[in-house]
């Protein structure tokens, strides 16, 4: 789409909201539309104001942000009074909502489906950024009949979210969201679910590697009962191998095998290292900076403005902090070179910044 044009949004949760403010910043023209007229006015609020005038208007193009299981209902019932418009679905999974559409023929012409790998465990459109897509997965599916200007608009939109983009048949996208999204989750919830046995004021003793695993635990229940009901078939064949992991790991535990324990962490690390890096690139091997500040208000905000100051990258961080305790230790993931930089710019300026390690 060349020109700045007019763009329904109709779901205004997190994807759909910051999708939104993103057109908004591009110079479209939106439209927001929710059955929750709360998130409606609060969505509308973040973009300075909903394209109201345009309500009962043609719209070049309609992007569909709702759960799911209401995606194709939507999209057929919108067709009807835009049949010219093209549809974007933004829905976490493909296969089945591709065999629905395409019973309508005109309408898997014009609809293309993506699915930006973008989310949060806060839903809802106060979580909405605008940035939300930076360097993020955006996975575009086209269905048999899709029109090349549908799938163009799809791969356009990508571009405007600032997202790396990628192609992948419905099948593919749903089996591989199995792995990398639906696996991830259950886990994280079954591990904090665990946690309601336990004393609370003993969850006082928890480090950071507790947080890391449990964050999408805060995610939305329906949201989630939805995708893992909509893909059983594949997330039940890798629960299935997870389960069995947890099996031998349990006889090697009991059996105290140390040979066969070793090999279970060592499938974990060699696993992880698998995972790209930033951008889609080839993991890095990140130098780490530890360094201790004192418990108050804009310590970390200095440190960043430090770092600013000497054109040093962070590439990712964490904060270890007990409840009582007067200091923190924030790790800086760094380059080798800017680890090394930093620390000694630190110490310059009186910080109390260890020696990198790897």
């Amino acid at each position: 789409m060349s020109a700045k044009g007019a763009v329904k949004v109709i779901g205004c949760g997190l994807i759909g909201t910051s999708i939104a403010l993103r057109l908004k910043e591009e110079g479209f023209d939106v439209l927001l539309v929710d059955k929750n007229q709360e998130h409606e006015k609060l969505a509308s609020d973040l973009l300075g104001g909903s394209a109201i005038g345009l309500k009962n208007g043609q719209f070049r193009v309609i992007l569909i942000a709702t759960p799911i299981e209401h995606i194709f209902q939507t999209a057929s019932s919108e067709f009807a009074s835009n049949p010219k418009a093209i549809f974007i679905e933004v829905g976490g999974l493909k296969s089945e909502l591709h065999r629905q559409v395409e019973s309508i023929s005109a309408l898997s012409k014009n609809l293309i489906s993506v699915h930006p790998m973008a989310g949060r465990e806060k839903s809802g459109p106060t979580a909405a950024r605008s940035d939300l897509f930076e360097s993020r997965a955006w996975i575009i599916s086209r269905n048999s009949g899709t029109s090349d200007e549908a799938l163009e608009l799809g791969y356009e939109f990508g571009r405007l979210m600032g997202a790396s983009i990628y192609e992948l048949p419905p099948i593919d996208h749903d089996e591989i969201m199995a792995s990398i999204s639906h696996l991830p989750q259950i886990l994280s919830s079954a591990l904090a679910a665990n946690l309601g046995g336990e004393n609370a004021k003993f969850l006082n003793l928890s480090g950071q590697g507790l947080r890391d695993v449990t964050r999408l635990a805060d995610s939305d229940p329906a949201l989630w009962a939805g995708l893992l009901a909509g893909n059983s078939n594949s997330v039940n064949i890798k629960l299935d191998e997870v389960i069995n992991r947890l099996i031998n790991l349990r006889g090697a535990i009991a059996d105290k095998n140390i040979g066969a324990l070793e090999s279970f962490f060592r499938a974990g690390r060699d696993g992880r290292k698998l995972i790209p890096g930033k951008h889609g690139a080839v993991a890095r091997d990140y130098t780490y900076l530890p360094i201790v500040i004192e418990d108050k208000a804009g310590e970390l905000a200095r440190i960043i403005n430090e770092c600013a100051k000497i054109s040093v990258n962070i590439e990712d961080l964490t904060i270890e902090h007990s409840p009582g305790q007067q200091s923190g230790l924030i790790t800086l993931a760094l380059s080798e070179s800017d680890a090394v930089k930093l620390q000694k710019h630190l110490i310059a300026k009186g910080w109390l910044a260890h020696a990198p390690r790897k």
